[in-house]
């Protein structure tokens, strides 16, 4: 059975794959300065209630957009796993030629974020066979980027925390109810996520007009669940499409798939 990790900034999502089926999967905060003994008590305990084995995974792949982490889960990899390890970076195979000026400096600490190779290659996967790839990075079918620098902006938690110059207050980022609010918490969550959600509509439109036709606009991660319900150009949610791609990376570098 293969790992898939992914680390983002607010989250740390897990998934566990026996071929492309995904048995199950986890989320966690991301915690920047935790150890990789602490994230090894996390996983194997989360493995361990679901009666999973470690000793039945024979393999891992990672992306991150958080350094520290990447190496705890660099570390964590070797303690839980003995058996290959993939990094999305530099000289991994995806299967898609990044048409950018630099991939080397694809973010700023190198391939910080390896979400758009992740979400570019799992579009191949078997449930996206009859569905036009995402626009999150902006695609040139077939398998090409036509730009990998996708419009980048905080993040909704991101955002909260640094409204509050501390981590937000709980709720803050929940659902908000109408943008007309009514007390402090209801005007913070009506900037926070109708703004968000009209950011996300703008770049949107925005690539739309860029790329031309009319593709698929999907959204992943932690918190698209909350914001996508106040989009007017997204209304699909994958939740799993990062694991996806990083099941597919996985085995072009190890198993010789193509």
């Amino acid at each position: 059975m293969l790992i898939a990790i992914d680390v983002g900034n607010t989250q740390t999502v897990m998934g566990l794959f026996d071929g492309e089926e995904l048995l199950d999967q986890w989320r966690l905060s991301t915690v920047h300065d935790r150890t990789a003994d602490e994230y090894r008590l996390y996983f194997e305990g989360l493995l361990r209630q679901d009666r999973w084995r470690v000793e039945d995974c024979d393999g891992v792949a990672l992306s991150s957009v958080v350094p520290p982490v990447k190496e705890a889960m660099i570390d964590l990899a070797g303690q839980m796993v003995n058996g290959p390890l993939v990094v999305v970076g530099p000289g991994v195979r995806t299967g898609m030629s990044i048409n950018i000026d630099n991939p080397r400096r694809w973010g700023p600490t190198g391939w910080s974020t390896p979400w758009p190779p992740c979400t570019a290659t799992a579009p191949r996967s078997s449930a996206w066979t009859s569905a036009p790839p995402p626009t999150s990075t902006s695609w040139t079918p077939p398998g090409r980027t036509s730009g990998g620098h996708r419009p980048r902006a905080a993040g909704l938690r991101a955002g909260a925390d640094q409204r509050h110059r501390r981590p937000a207050p709980r709720g803050v980022a929940g659902c908000p109810g109408p943008p007309s609010a009514r007390n402090t918490v209801e005007a913070i969550q009506s900037g926070l996520l109708f703004g968000h959600a009209g950011m996300v509509d703008g770049i949107v439109e925005r690539l739309r007009a860029e790329v031309g036709g009319d593709p698929k606009v999907v959204a992943t991660g932690g918190l698209a669940p909350t914001i996508v319900p106040l989009c007017r150009t997204v209304s699909t949610v994958d939740d799993r499409l990062t694991l996806d791609g990083l099941r597919l990376i996985y085995d072009m570098n190890n198993r010789g798939a193509t």
